[in-house]
C-alpha cells in the first residue's frame, strides 16, 4: 500500500467524553465536573445521543462500509465508569453502526482506579487499550499537579493492568514542570521504558488561562514555565525514546513495534470521526461541530431528542491549513500528490515556494513527494506549520 492510498484509506473513529473527576488538576482546562451527582442522567443520555447520531457516518457509503475502527473513552476520568456502565455503552454504538470485529477500543484512566477488580471488569466489558495518565513518578512532581495518585500507585498500575492480560498500554509523562529537574525527568523516562509499555505520550505543560495553575502564576505562587528547560527536555526525551527502540511517530507520541495510537492517528490523517457527550467534537471532512461544555444543558437537550451543538463548514483554506497542521507532526508528514488532489494546483504550487525556506535551513527533509520534519524542525514545529498556512483571502474559493 503506497503512502497516498494509506492516508486515503478511511478509519471512522467515535470518541466518547466522560465528563467526571474525582478532583481538578492544576494544569487541566478539559471540561469536567468533580461531582458526580448527575452522571446517571448523563449517563443515560449519552446512550440516547448515541442513537440521534446513528446517521452520522452515512452520508458516505465508504465510511459506512468500512465499519467503525477505533473507539476512545476520554474524559474527566472514563476508568470512574463501572465496567457494567461500559459495557452498556459499546453495546449501544454497536445497535447503530458496524463495529470491526479487530476494533482498538481504549479507555484513559487513573493509576488510582485501576484494581484487579476493575480491571479484570473493564476487559469483560470489551477495553482492549489503556491510556494510563500516569504524568510523573515523582510525588514531588504528582502533588505540584493535583493528582490523586502517588508514585508507588502509578508503577502498581501498569504491573496490574499487564498482570490482568492488558498488552497494549500507553501511559502519559509531563515534562517541563516548576520542580522537575532534567536528572529527574530522565528517571522518569528510564522508570517508563522499564516497565515495557509500548507506547508513551509525553507532552510540555503549557499554562491554559482558566486554570488553577494559570492563577497560582498570576498571584506569584508559582514560577512561570521555563521555556529552555521545556526545550532541553524534549530533547532529553528524543534521544532516550530512540536509544530505548520507540518510534518518535508524532511530535509527542512514540511506539515500538507500530503500536501506534489507531485512534489519535485518524486525527492526524484527516479521517472522519463522531463525538459524543459534552464538549466532544465531530469531524467528516467537510463540516466540524462541538457539543455544549454544559453537562445540565447536555442532558436537558437531550431529553427533548435535541443534540445541542454547533457546527461550522470548512473552507478550503481551513481544511488545507488542518492538513498541514496535524500531518507535519507525523512521521507520514504531508504528500505533495495528496495536496494537489485535495487542495488543487494553486495551493500545491504556494505550498512548494513555501516550503522551501524550512528545506533550506534543514527543519524539513523531502522524500520524493513528502515532506517531514527534521529532529531540529520538531523544536519548531508550531512556526513552520503555520508560515505554510493559507491566508483566508488567498483561499481560490473565496
Amino acid at each position: 500500500m503506497t503512502l497516498l492510498s494509506l492516508t486515503f484509506a478511511l478509519m471512522p473513529g467515535i470518541y466518547l467524553h466522560i465528563p467526571f473527576c474525582k478532583q481538578a488538576c492544576h494544569y487541566c482546562d478539559f471540561h469536567f465536573s468533580v461531582s458526580l451527582e448527575k452522571k446517571d442522567a448523563l449517563l443515560n443520555t449519552l446512550l440516547k445521543e448515541i442513537e440521534l447520531q446513528k446517521n452520522y457516518f452515512s452520508a458516505s457509503p465508504r465510511m459506512e462500509s468500512v465499519g467503525v475502527r477505533t473507539i476512545y473513552f476520554g474524559g474527566g476520568t472514563p476508568s470512574l465508569l463501572s465496567g457494567s456502565e461500559i459495557k452498556k455503552i459499546l453495546g449501544r454504538i454497536s445497535d447503530f453502526h458496524s463495529v470491526s470485529s479487530d476494533a482498538e477500543i481504549t479507555l484513559e484512566a487513573n493509576p488510582d482506579d485501576l484494581t484487579k477488580e476493575k480491571l479484570d471488569s473493564l476487559r469483560d466489558a470489551g477495553i482492549n487499550r489503556l491510556s494510563i495518565g500516569i504524568q510523573s513518578f515523582s510525588d514531588i512532581d504528582l502533588k505540584f499537579m493535583n493528582r490523586v495518585h502517588d508514585s508507588k500507585q502509578a508503577l502498581a498500575s501498569v504491573k496490574a493492568a499487564q498482570e490482568a492480560g492488558f498488552d497494549n498500554i500507553t501511559i502519559d509523562l509531563i515534562y517541563g514542570t516548576p520542580n522537575l529537574s532534567n536528572e529527574q525527568w530522565i528517571q522518569n523516562l528510564h522508570t517508563a521504558f522499564s516497565l515495557n509499555v509500548p507506547h508513551l505520550s509525553c507532552y510540555s505543560l503549557t499554562i491554559e488561562p482558566r486554570t488553577a495553575l494559570a492563577q497560582f502564576i498570576k498571584k506569584g505562587k508559582v514560577p512561570p514555565t521555563d521555556e529552555q528547560k521545556s526545550v532541553d527536555q524534549f530533547e532529553i526525551l528524543m534521544n532516550l525514546a530512540a536509544e530505548n527502540g520507540f518510534e518518535q511517530y508524532e511530535i509527542s507520541n512514540f511506539a515500538k513495534d507500530k503500536k501506534y495510537s489507531l485512534h489519535n492517528s485518524s486525527y492526524w490523517k484527516n479521517e472522519p470521526y463522531l463525538g459524543l457527550g459534552p464538549s466532544a467534537h465531530s469531524y467528516n471532512g467537510t463540516t466540524r461541530q462541538w457539543n455544549i461544555s454544559n453537562n445540565s444543558l447536555y442532558i436537558q437537550s437531550l431529553e427533548k431528542n435535541i443534540i445541542p451543538f454547533e457546527q461550522e463548514e470548512l473552507t478550503l483554506s481551513q481544511r488545507y491549513n488542518e492538513y498541514i497542521l496535524t500531518s507535519l507532526r507525523t512521521v507520514w508528514g504531508c504528500d505533495a500528490n495528496l495536496i494537489e488532489k485535495k487542495f488543487g494546483e494553486k495551493i500545491l504550487n504556494d505550498f512548494i515556494e513555501s516550503v522551501k525556506e524550512p528545506v533550506q535551513k534543514k527543519w524539513i527533509e523531502k522524500n520524493k513527494t513528502v515532506f517531514k520534519l527534521t529532529s531540529t524542525g520538531k523544536f519548531f514545529a508550531d512556526k513552520i506549520a503555520s508560515d505554510l498556512f493559507l491566508a483566508p483571502e488567498d483561499d481560490p474559493l473565496t
